[in-house]
């Protein structure tokens, strides 16, 4: 299947979940402010434009709100990484430590004249590896450690130290910097009592750092607190196979919701962060991103965020039966077969589930079995298959309501496929297979103004997606004069409107990224239809 991920961050804090849909904090939370967040403006001019607080409570933590209100796409945070180093597990090893793009085999790449870590080159311009950084790593001849290319499992346990090494060095290079990573939560007494979490990284991380690297320096508590901050805190970075693990010293702070308000890009050379709104915010109101695929139920958020970031959600999408009707979790009553089945308590993974029409229930097991399997059939067919997924859809359309997020998933994917492969091609598509790709994108988009409302990199996206099949088919039904040019001209005008508003969102994507290509691809669009 074709990636249809957003590009959420990996970060969780304690106390961090907002719970409410319109991250307001209650009357009733003892909240006291503690500090200005202060940002350099959108034309990235030295004026400071005081965008956040942050705040306490006893429910929260330390969170982020807004100062004044805010318009939408509008800079809340800006700023580069406190600590950043190569993914955990990483396919593309060995990697450039300063840049991380790949360099093919150890025997072969390029190696720093210092220290003899592969680098992508000499000329390689990033600052990730600090002279410091190499005179520490040369001071204990620690590229004699590395494995080689016919190890690859431990030489990607090897990449995936130097991060909690960077982190480390921190202590004696910066101690202010040492002090802004040790905020940031490392939720060790959770860890501990997770016996495969805490023993992989005492084996992987812990002996390699202090047996095998023969840095005794640092502590084993230390190390462990230093993977713990990067499991909860950290955010990915990069694209394609650049990919990286950085920390950054505000960011952090911003709760989680699964309907979230902000959308986030960094740098692709300098992953600076830069955190913006994705629609109007008051003064006062939470700041939230998501830990989890937005498009993903219930059941599968709310464990995945058990599993990765040591919480359980309970934000008012968790709390609401039909995900805020959008019935991304909703199946359709094979008893009465008009009714939808919902869970009678979302926030218990094991309440059963009844239709809200005949009361015919069924076992919160018997549906994750259900939904697992499901997801599995789905993930297995051919990625590029259209046929296959639009079989799919089809078989299990009595099953599913139509907004099942295992549903989205195949209608994102049919929306990238059609247009953009062999055989559907754009101009290609019959008439029946233009109104599927329109359809497939106008069903995603209902469902985003509900899970992700504003100007989200998935709104841009998918509007980016339906304005083809649109913009074809009034065409097509205008040169047939099967449409007066009154009524093409004013769906021209909704095309317009799509291409805008695509172009709006997308326009402050990394360039060089798909989704910037798109912005690109809109404008010219719009140009030439306006010409």
């Amino acid at each position: 299947m074709p990636n249809n991920k957003n590009k959420h961050k990996h970060k969780h804090n304690k106390k961090k979940n907002s719970g409410n849909n319109n991250n307001e904090h209650d009357d009733d939370v003892n909240v006291v402010k503690v500090d200005d967040g202060d940002i350099i403006n959108d034309s990235g001019s030295d004026t400071q434009n005081k965008a956040y607080n942050v705040e306490i409570s006893d429910i929260f933590g330390r969170y982020l709100v807004c100062s004044r209100d805010l318009l939408a796409s509008e800079i809340i945070i800006q700023q580069k990484p406190l600590v950043i180093g190569p993914i955990a597990n990483c396919e593309n090893v060995p990697v450039c430590i300063g840049c991380y793009r790949p360099l093919g085999t150890m025997n072969e790449c390029y190696r720093c004249t210092g220290c003899q870590f592969p680098l992508c080159g000499k000329h390689c311009k990033s600052v990730d590896h600090t002279k410091d950084e190499c005179s520490f790593f040369k001071d204990n001849n620690l590229a004699k450690y590395l494995h080689k290319d016919d190890n690859i499992i431990e030489l990607q346990h090897d990449y995936e130290t130097i991060i909690i090494l960077r982190c480390l060095m921190l202590k004696s290079s910066s101690q202010q910097l040492w002090e802004k990573l040790n905020e940031m939560e490392s939720h060790c007494d959770i860890r501990k009592r997770i016996p495969e979490l805490w023993e992989r990284n005492e084996k992987t991380i812990v002996n390699r750092i202090r047996n095998k690297w023969n840095l005794l320096q640092f502590s084993t508590e230390e190390i462990h607190r230093m993977c713990g901050i990067l499991e909860v805190n950290c955010f990915e970075v990069g694209s394609n196979s650049t990919t990286a693990r950085a920390l950054f010293s505000e960011a952090f702070l911003m709760c989680h919701d699964c309907v979230p308000n902000t959308n986030h890009t960094d740098d692709p050379i300098t992953h600076e962060l830069i955190v913006r709104t994705t629609k109007p915010l008051k003064k006062g109101e939470i700041i939230s991103l998501s830990y989890a695929y937005t498009l993903q139920g219930t059941l599968k958020r709310r464990q995945h965020l058990h599993d990765s970031k040591f919480f359980w959600c309970t934000c008012e999408r968790c709390k609401t039966s039909d995900e805020l009707g959008s019935h991304a979790s909703s199946l359709i009553c094979p008893k009465c077969t008009h009714g939808l089945i919902l869970s009678t308590s979302p926030l218990n993974e094991n309440a059963e589930w009844r239709c809200h029409k005949c009361n015919f229930t069924l076992s919160a097991m018997f549906v994750m079995n259900l939904v697992t399997r499901l997801y599995d059939e789905l993930d297995s067919l051919g990625g590029n298959d259209i046929n296959q997924i639009e079989t799919f859809i089809e078989k299990y359309s009595k099953t599913l309501h139509k907004n099942h997020y295992i549903f989205l998933s195949a209608k994102h994917s049919l929306c990238q496929l059609y247009g953009k492969i062999d055989g559907f091609l754009i101009n290609e598509l019959s008439v029946a297979q233009l109104r599927r790709k329109e359809t497939y994108c106008r069903d995603l988009l209902e469902v985003i103004d509900v899970l992700e409302p504003g100007s989200s990199r998935l709104r841009g996206v998918i509007l980016y997606e339906l304005h083809a099949p649109v913009m074809i088919q009034i065409t097509r039904e205008l040169q047939m004069g099967k449409i007066k040019n009154s009524d093409f001209k004013r769906q021209l005008r909704e095309v317009i409107q799509i291409l805008q508003d695509s172009y709006d969102i997308l326009r402050h994507e990394p360039n060089g990224s798909q989704e910037y290509e798109m912005a690109v691809a809109a404008k010219s669009a719009l140009m030439s239809i306006k010409s």
